[in-house]
């Protein structure tokens, strides 16, 4: 496997504050990484400075194997898809146009490419044909969480960034998301990185999960080698969170 997503030797300080101390990981490519921690410990962070939204205070981020520093932000943000809790769709487009917003960029004069994408995502992620011509406005907040999932992946993109997305939605559209979203990753191999809150989100879905506390990393692993084995008191904590739900 070659690496998605590098960390060099990454700090962030805000102020006075140092959210992320030295961060240093490798993210292969075609891992479904889920990221948990307590609030505040750097997760969104650390996802944030992957798309240059963030910039780090010191060290490298890779993405497949060029330090961002050295690329156009905007062709950066172009390549990798980003979703995020309660997504931002554009108020005054239609879904169609929603979901095409990056592909017309990038496919100008191929129309048929575009109607193509819009199709095939659109479908992939459970929305009607006939709601293409719909506004944000009129769709459940399940709806518009496809709809977002379907605009991030619309350009086919190397690596998802993923937000909370799913905690705005009640429990059962969540459950729904959630085997969608397992699908779409195994269907395309596509690497996602995925902030969650939820230590039973986090077992379900990763293919690794990164425990993070403080900015540090706690764990990097499977979900099985973490249930089995966890490396901190940290880590035990979440662990017997997960297996009082089962019980």
């Amino acid at each position: 496997m070659s690496t998605a997503i590098e960390f060099r030797h990454i700090r962030k300080v805000y102020g006075n504050t140092v959210i992320i101390p030295d961060l240093n990981l490798k993210i292969e490519r075609g891992e479904f990484v889920t990221l948990i921690g307590s609030s505040g410990c750097g997760k969104t962070t650390a996802l944030k400075m992957i798309n240059g939204l963030y910039e780090a205070t010191k060290g490298d981020i890779l993405v497949n194997g060029e330090n961002i520093r050295d690329k156009d932000m905007i062709e950066l943000r172009r390549s990798i898809g980003y979703v995020i809790q309660g997504n931002v769709l554009f108020p005054n487009m239609t879904i169609e146009e929603n979901i095409s917003y990056v592909p017309r960029f990038l496919n100008k004069k191929d129309k048929e490419k575009i109607e193509g994408a819009v199709n095939k995502w659109m479908k992939i992620v459970g929305l009607e044909p006939s709601m293409k011509e719909r506004y944000p406005s009129e769709l459940s907040g399940g709806q518009q969480q496809r709809v977002g999932i379907a605009r991030a992946l619309a350009a086919s993109p190397d690596i998802l960034l993923m937000d909370e997305p799913f905690g705005a939605v009640d429990a059962i559209t969540r459950r729904q998301l959630q085997n969608e979203l397992m699908k779409i990753h195994r269907e395309t191999g596509i690497t996602i990185l995925f902030v969650t809150h939820d230590i039973e989100e986090a077992l379900k879905l990763g293919t690794k999960m990164l425990v993070m506390e403080c900015g540090e990393i706690q764990q990097y692993g499977t979900p099985a080698e973490i249930l089995r084995k966890p490396a901190t008191d940290f880590v035990k904590e979440l662990v017997n969170q997960e297996r009082s739900l089962i019980e």
